[in-house]
């Protein structure tokens, strides 16, 4: 059987293009506020460059060897431990604006949550590929792949992180689905989730002011509807081609996390429809391009782990642009290689790095 001799050069180029174009929009989203903040206007686009320069390196170093190497037990179980033990550690440090999800550093902050995710789905394409022939096996598969990945959940939702839990939980159900357990095996297992997640939407107060600010944020635009609202006025005010390349009013201290979390808004504010449309079509590429490999993939292990890959920076790219176009209640969610962050760039080059690495060994056409 015929194999290619290079990695998959349009997933390539479109993964470098994402990262190139928001490195100059996280300058332009952050430029005054680091100004004012730091006295340097270049502190945001120097850290981001940075963490874009270690994570382009480590995913040239993925492509450059077998990814059969990732089957190994200890790489599996050495980052799921390495997973958890830092997600349980940063429970116990000061909170971040009401939240655990940072390990700070002298000159370093780490999220382990973005680690947690590409350490589930290393884990999922590493068990279900070696219980394949007892795929449907609820006491050899089922519970033990809902288990790990229940625990990684929880302990992400411990430190407030509803977003990165929910990316999770998708990327979760959809390989434990191509891998071919039965749905109806989800669907029993949702029912105990249903009541854990109506406490957590409704009973916690913070999501439940955020929930009714989603429903009507202009009756709460002083407060908790006030971050969507500034949202919707960027996204409006760019119109078809925006107001040119930073030159956006939004990002001047009226919309908060403009650079970080919010950076697809200040994407429309200044580039337009046709800005923000560009962003959406290069992660419908990525989309296409990984489920190309994985259907590609001439091992299971290969399609479970594109798979699961291409899902977790697509779902969290559509979690994040429907948070800023207030079609989902407000959640802490970065945009893939595009929101200012260090752990969630370079995590999100390694797993382009391992989808490219994958591309090496699939069928021709």
């Amino acid at each position: 059987m015929t194999k290619t001799q290079s990695a998959d050069r349009i997933l390539l180029a479109t993964t470098i293009g994402l990262v190139l174009f928001g490195i100059v929009m996280v300058y332009s989203a952050s430029a005054i506020m680091a100004q004012q903040v730091y006295d340097n206007q270049y502190y945001f686009l120097i850290k981001q460059a940075v963490a874009a320069v270690v994570g382009i390196g480590l995913m040239l170093a993925l492509m450059s060897f077998d990814y059969e190497h990732l089957k190994k037990p200890a790489v599996v179980y050495g980052l799921l431990g390495l997973s958890l033990v830092t997600l349980l550690a940063v429970l116990f440090l000061p909170a971040t604006k009401g939240t655990h999800r940072f390990i700070r550093l002298p000159g370093f902050s780490f999220q382990p949550s973005e680690m947690a995710k590409l350490a589930v789905v290393l884990f999922l394409a590493y068990y279900l590929n070696k219980r394949a022939d007892k795929i449907k096996s609820v006491k050899q598969t089922f519970i033990p792949c809902v288990v790990v990945s229940g625990i990684v959940m929880a302990l992400v939702l411990a430190g407030k992180d509803l977003g990165t839990t929910a990316v999770i939980a998708l990327v979760t159900a959809l390989m434990l689905t191509i891998s071919g357990v039965p749905i109806r095996y989800l669907a029993i297992c949702a029912l105990p989730v249903l009541p854990l997640l109506y406490w957590q939407l409704f009973h916690v107060s913070y999501r439940l002011e955020r929930l009714k600010a989603f429903l009507d944020p202009w009756q709460y635009a002083r407060d908790e509807g006030f971050q969507v609202v500034q949202s919707l006025i960027a996204i409006g005010s760019g119109g078809v081609n925006g107001a040119g390349l930073s030159q956006g009013k939004q990002k001047m201290f009226y919309l908060p996390e403009a650079h970080t979390d919010f950076i697809y808004s200040v994407v429309g504010e200044e580039l337009g429809l046709v800005g923000a449309s560009t962003v959406v079509m290069l992660f419908l590429v990525l989309l296409w391009r990984g489920f190309r490999v994985a259907r590609r993939s001439e091992e299971s292990f290969g399609t479970l782990l594109a798979t699961g890959l291409t899902a977790m920076l697509v779902a969290q790219a559509l979690f994040n642009v429907s948070v800023v176009l207030s079609l989902v209640p407000a959640k802490g969610i970065p945009l893939p290689f595009i929101s200012y962050g260090g752990t969630s760039l370079v995590v999100s080059l390694i797993a382009a790095g391992a989808l490219l690495n994958i591309s090496h060994h699939v069928e021709t056409e």
